[in-house]
């Protein structure tokens, strides 16, 4: 999404994409004179002015290897950047370097923008993408470099080169994550605590002030590479836990833009004098995560008769009025290959849910605890739904609501029955998405599930594979990595509970699938990775 430039006379802008299920991000127009930039209108930017952000999270990690959660990757990505980067429509492109891919797919060479700086003046070299890639490498982390990476070299003054072992078709996209922004080699001199303490990028913003558990100070980068940018002079992360507190400081006037509202207010917002609100397409799915370490949970039928126990429809239209619509696969329609209009989940059917219960190790039913993180409304709405729900099956349901740092932790280390969050793309294509919720070997383990399918698992690398890319047509249509191939690959990977031989389809069960944003999602928050304020 463009970031809204400043304009005369001041008016509050509030710009809302409904994310995960429906939430809203929400903006305004810069503190100190600043006015909205409406829907049609041409308004020439004007430098100058802070902008203040109130966010449900604080920033408590700006290491770009290690990090994933959106509290933190979103203030990642306003200090470094990565070699490529994709625009609001998903096509990948060149960013901080131009590239060349070899007819096979095995060599990319990167040839850095001329006059490319880091924030504190010093030139950008192939020796610091050297050095930022094997880093990430050697981390791993949440969103690992998975892709075959034969070697990393700098091969001239502004080139890079690197070598495949194997062709690998989401390499590009893999590299357009904020975790592979580029940093200076060996950390500038400091240690890697010193350096993510006060980072050094080619981002749009620079850490000013910082306390990892309230609010983050960025200034402008005055050695930013796109001439004229960012707008701003300064952008502010304000922690506020809840997402009451956020619409009212914002109604007030004490912060300039929020990050989260509720669907239930996004009418009420639109129909503000002070705010507008806009939609774009959203990447994102609201799930059912189930622990399958858990023995319940580890009995498909259980899940089985949970997925026909929820109507989705029914969840959808109470919880997000009108700004989302029931996911019917795990890939948003945003996403390459998704399936979502073209598959069928399992139905809204209370008595094949007791039937499945009755097949199950659980006939009786059995008590659990759903976790959920506070101060999101609309989740809590959506627990108390499945809480009744699971009841009319004989499944009784306890909530659990924590503070959403204290949530964080307890479902990485795998201490939940079940829960509710959310699937987001951080990229256009498939894989990054379907290897973290269905890789058991995987960073999270199929999304902190343990969830394990070899179907699943023999789809999800076979759709890795890529073909030459000046094979005759002939001889594509024949074969297996044909793109053609591919697009039939992740359609196969579908939501809900395989009952015997599905022959070529798999179906996730580590998560069920309960409503994707209508356009208005998270496609639009990474457009602003890519459009500096």
């Amino acid at each position: 999404m463009p970031r809204q430039p400043h304009t005369a006379p001041r008016r509050r802008l509030a710009l809302a994409t409904a994310s995960l299920a429906a939430a809203a991000l929400l903006l305004s127009a810069c503190a100190g004179g600043a006015s909205p930039q409406a829907e049609g209108d041409s308004a020439t930017p004007v430098a100058g002015g802070t902008l203040t952000f109130g966010r449900v999270a604080a920033v408590n990690n700006l290491d770009l290897n290690q990090q994933i959660t959106a509290n933190n990757a979103f203030a990642i990505d306003k200090i470094f950047e990565p070699l490529v980067a994709f625009d609001e429509h998903g096509e990948i492109g060149p960013w901080l370097a131009e590239y060349d891919e070899s007819d096979d797919g095995l060599v990319y060479t990167f040839t850095l923008r001329e006059g490319l700086q880091f924030s504190n003046g010093d030139d950008v070299t192939p020796d610091d993408v050297v050095f930022s890639l094997n880093r990430h490498l050697e981390v791993g982390g949440p969103l690992p470099l998975t892709a075959p990476i034969a070697s990393i070299e700098a091969t001239g003054d502004r080139e890079i080169t690197i070598t495949l072992d194997t062709p690998y078709t989401p390499f590009l996209s893999e590299l357009s994550g904020f975790s592979n922004g580029i940093f200076p080699a060996d950390f500038g001199g400091a240690t890697e605590e010193e350096f993510f303490q006060n980072p050094v990028g080619t981002g749009p913003f620079v850490v000013e002030k910082w306390d990892p558990s309230g609010d983050l100070s960025f200034v402008k980068n005055e050695h930013y590479w796109q001439e004229g940018k960012p707008y701003l002079d300064g952008l502010v992360y304000k922690f506020i836990a809840d997402d009451t507190q956020l619409r009212q400081q914002l109604a007030a006037g004490q912060i300039d833009a929020i990050d989260t509202v509720p669907a239930a207010n996004a009418a009420e917002v639109d129909a503000a004098a002070d705010t507008v609100l806009s939609r774009t397409d959203g990447w994102s799915t609201e799930q059912v995560f189930f622990n399958t370490q858990r023995e319940q949970f580890a009995d498909p039928h259980v899940r089985r008769a949970i997925a026909h126990a929820l109507d989705r429809e029914g969840i959808t239209s109470a919880t997000t009025f009108g700004t989302a619509e029931v996911a019917n696969a795990l890939l948003p329609p945003t996403i390459t290959y998704s399936a979502n209009d073209t598959v069928e989940a399992l139905d809204f059917d209370v008595d094949a849910a007791k039937a499945e219960l009755a097949k199950s190790a659980y006939p009786d039913g059995f008590t659990t605890t759903l976790l959920i993180a506070s101060g999101n409304s609309q989740r809590a709405q959506i627990a108390q739904i499945v809480q009744e729900s699971l009841s009319k099956i004989g499944i009784e349901v306890e909530i659990e609501q924590l503070d959403i740092a204290v949530f964080r932790e307890r479902f990485f280390a795998y201490d939940y029955d079940f829960m509710l969050n959310s699937g987001q793309s951080d990229a256009p294509d498939p894989n990054g998405f379907i290897t973290f919720q269905a890789d058991p070997e995987g960073f999270s383990k199929s999304y902190w599930t343990h969830y394990t399918n070899e179907r699943v698992t023999e789809l999800m690398h076979e759709g890795r594979t890529t073909p030459p890319r000046r094979r005759a047509r002939g001889d594509l249509c024949r074969d297996p990595a044909d793109p053609r191939r591919r697009r039939a690959l992740y359609p196969a990977v579908l939501p809900g509970e395989p009952e015997g031989d599905h022959g070529r389809g798999a179906r996730l069960h580590g998560a069920a699938q309960l409503e994707r944003p209508l356009p208005g999602g998270l496609a639009e928050r990474r457009r602003e990775v890519r459009r500096p304020i």
